[in-house]
This record gives structure tokens, sequence and C-alpha cells, in this order.
């Protein structure tokens, strides 16, 4: 007899980049979930590497090193290695890293991280460093389009802030032809994964407005498509586009949003 799994028969569409579904869509699977993988975002390299340039020439006139995705982490090293900087050169600065996951990125490539937050977000970096960083230089390595709560704050706690961009997300080609497939198919997932901003607005992009409000919407509360999100961030996003929030993670990462979906099939079940 084959032994029922917390997540048997469900069917969770992993909307990750494709280098980084990995680890969600194995999660799933463990649990017994039938995963459909395809990207919202295409990791790309940003329009001008200028910027990034000039600050690793000048590494050692910043005190603060904030870095806030994987993808800033992997971008960086990248270019690092490019330029042929030693990358012992960041030693000398203090990182912080929005989570453990970015974290853990840094220590693979053999740095520390002074700060990580409690919660997962900007704000939560904000306040971990707002009595740190007066009369500091802080470097902040980020995606072309990010919020703008990290620097506003930053500022406004007394530190000179440079951002540069490593790295920008764009809606791959080939997702809304397949995206379009699967959700007008007889086996439609039963959630959708949002775990980015970037994800959330490139759905609506792929599909268009009124295409991405009909997939989520639902004849009754338990039956349709349902949105997964990550955190109050993604949240916030979906329901700027009147997208509703039908799972939300209670802890702002991977395990939390997988622990969010087997919640919500318990409750529904």
């Amino acid at each position: 007899m084959a032994i029922q799994k917390p997540l048997s028969g469900c069917r969770v569409l992993v909307s990750r980049a494709k280098k980084q579904a990995g680890v969600l869509s194995s999660a799933l699977k463990e649990l017994g979930c039938q995963v459909i993988e395809i990207p919202f975002i295409e990791i790309r390299k940003p329009s001008s590497f200028k910027p990034l340039d000039t600050a690793l020439r000048n590494l050692a006139t910043y005190d603060w090193l904030v870095l806030t995705s994987v993808n800033g982490v992997e971008a960086l090293f990248e270019r690092l290695a490019k330029r042929k900087v030693d990358s012992s050169a960041l030693s000398q600065l203090k990182i912080a890293a929005i989570g453990p996951a970015t974290k853990a990125t840094i220590e693979k490539h053999g740095l520390g991280v002074a700060v990580t937050p409690k919660e997962y977000v900007a704000e939560s970096v904000v306040a971990s460093l707002h009595s740190r960083v007066k009369g500091k230089r802080v470097l902040l390595v980020r995606a072309k389009i990010a919020r703008d709560v990290i620097p506003r704050e930053l500022r406004k706690a007394g530190a000179t802030v440079d951002m540069v961009e490593a790295y920008e997300t764009v809606a791959p080609k080939s997702s809304p032809r397949r995206l379009r497939a699967v959700l007008s198919g007889k086996h439609k997932p039963h959630a959708i994964t949002f775990t980015s901003s970037s994800t959330a607005r490139n759905f609506v992009s792929l599909l268009g407005l009124r295409s991405a409000r009909a997939a989520l919407k639902k004849a009754a509360k338990n039956h349709g498509v349902h949105s997964a999100s990550i955190g109050p961030v993604t949240s916030a996003t979906l329901r700027e586009f009147g997208l509703p929030v039908d799972i939300e993670a209670k802890r702002f990462d991977i395990p939390g949003l997988v622990a969010a979906i087997v919640a919500h099939k318990k409750q529904i079940s």
C-alpha cells in the first residue's frame, strides 16, 4: 500500500528562475507533490557593468556591503573573477545578507556575514543596520529593478549609500505559451508559487493583466488555482495587480513557503 504523503495529489507550478527552481521543486516532490516548472524570471547581465566595476575598484573605501539575493552574490563573484579582483578584498567589509540562503551563498565563497535579519525583507535589513551605519559608506549590490527601502532608510540613518546593479530579471520568451497551455489544460496546478515581487510582476507580463486575474479567480474558495506567496512584500505586489493571495508563508523563505502550502492543503482537505 502506497504511503500517503502530505502533498500527494497536489500539482504546484514553480515559477523560479531555471537555475534556482531545484531547491523548491525537490522539497515539494519529497512531500508527494507533482511539480510543473515554468520560469517567470530569467537572470541576465546588466546593460552596463561600469558602476559595479567602479565600486569593485574602490572596495577599500566602503565599510559595509549589503547583498539582498543569491543572484546578487553570484553575479558579484562572477564579476570579481572577470575583473581579476581577489575576493579577499571583500573580507575588509562588514557584510549584511537579507536571509539564510543569501548568507549561505556568501559563506560558500569563504566570507563571513555580520548581519542577517530575523525576517528576510528589506525593512528588517534596515532595522538591523540602522544604528550601525551612521557616517559609514555602504555598497548595495542588487538587481536593476528593486525596492528603494534599503538605500532610502540607510541614508536617513546617516549612511552614504552607493547602489550598483549586478544583474537584471526579465520575463522568459518561451514561458507565455507554456503557461497558457498549462492553465487551459485539464490538469491545472492547484497552486502557483510566487517567490519574489519579480515573479508576481512577470506573471502579469507573461499573461496580460486580464488573463492573470482570470487564472487565479475561483468559483469557490477551495477550488481553482491558488497563489502561494513567499511573504508580505511579494503578497503586496500581487495585490497591486488585483490578484488574490491565497497562501502566504509565515517564515519568508523556501521551507516557509513549502510549510504554508502543506498547511493550506490540510485546511481544505
